[in-house]
């Protein structure tokens, strides 16, 4: 196993639940062997408080992003970025006035990233309205990694593209966060074909895969059934993906969706290529609601998340749970494992 820099954890919006499940991860992490430790990225105070209301043990400033100062403390050693809340946080509460301190935590964790300092970037979740609401130009943390990355070369085809992992099952997303009726016009044989190399290039590099099989669903029912419930398996499905095997890609003509997730299904691909959003993640979170993991392919970096949203609803309560968080520690370390 190469030996690893520490992987960072972005404090996402401190409203939210992503201070709790840090300090909980963290708890859990650092008793485990064999693994880099976890550092955090945001405003300590945050941290600090979060601790005290929920009697976890209190966070450690860290002055450096070291390994070995981070295994030093006794505590979940937080990285100040140097830009602090501007509002108190008030749990459950997001504020725009905050976003400038959140956008920093993000952009330091991909310096750090790619200048080498940390092996890999899991960040915890971000209010993407609150965040419109500050001037975000971005949909979402995906767009605006790939902003901040974009002048450093990527080994292979270049992102972003969302790949979810959980129960066993790895969907990677043509479209994402479109409405339906968008999506649609969005599917054309260019972006499927991009998604497809991406995909079967990070399988690669990021998993150790030599020769990936990649499942491509199809848009209409029973993927079309020969043109009688739709063309767009016949008009631009399946010819891309003959082009794509002729060209050495393993993938599958478009698999009827409902057929597509069941155990038996999942045994013969390594990854599907899903059309719309909600066509690859309702199988991964019926398999693994608590544990899903979104992957970022295509970075100079490597990026994941836990598969799950700021839960407001019940930050400050001690309920949440950090399994999808730890399920995104693990795959950061084995993909930074992999191109190491």
């Amino acid at each position: 196993m190469p030996h690893l820099s520490p992987v960072a954890v972005s404090m996402g919006d401190p409203a939210g639940i992503g201070p709790e499940i840090i300090l909980k991860a963290w708890n859990i992490w650092h008793r485990r062997e064999g693994v880099p430790p976890l550092i955090a990225l945001g405003d300590i105070d945050a941290f600090t408080a979060t601790a005290q209301a929920l009697g976890l043990p209190s966070p450690c400033p860290l002055p450096t992003p070291t390994g070995e100062a981070a295994e030093a403390l006794d505590g979940l050693p937080v990285f100040d970025v140097g830009i602090k809340l501007a509002s108190p946080v008030r749990t459950g509460q997001p504020d725009p006035a905050n976003a400038a301190c959140i956008k920093a935590v993000i952009e330091t964790g991909v310096r750090l990233c790619l200048d080498g300092q940390v092996s890999a970037l899991v960040t915890a979740p971000i209010a993407k309205a609150v965040m419109y609401e500050a001037g975000f130009a971005f949909p979402g943390h995906t767009e605006f990694l790939a902003e901040l990355c974009a002048q450093t070369p990527v080994d292979g085809p270049s992102g972003p593209a969302m790949m979810l992992s959980g129960g066993g099952l790895r969907v990677v997303l043509v479209t994402i966060h479109e409405p339906l009726a968008r999506a649609l016009s969005l599917i054309t044989p260019q972006r499927v074909e991009a998604i497809a190399r991406l995909a079967d290039a990070a399988l690669r590099r990021d998993f150790g895969l030599a020769r990936p099989r990649l499942a491509l669903a199809g848009l209409n029912p029973h993927a079309g059934e020969g043109g009688a419930l739709g063309q767009e398996e016949i008009d631009i499905l399946d010819p891309l993906a003959a082009r794509l095997r002729a060209d050495g890609i393993n993938i599958t003509d478009a698999q009827p969706p409902d057929t597509l997730f069941h155990a038996d299904a999942r045994a013969g691909y390594d990854a599907a290529i899903c059309l719309y959003h909600d066509q690859g993640l309702i199988p991964v979170k019926t398999l693994d609601f608590h544990g899903g993991v979104n992957i970022t392919l295509g970075l100079p970096i490597v990026r994941t998340s836990p598969d799950h949203g700021t839960a407001f609803n019940i930050a400050g309560q001690g309920v949440a749970r950090p399994d999808s968080l730890l399920a995104a520690l693990d795959q950061a370390v084995k993909i930074a494992e992999c191109r190491a």
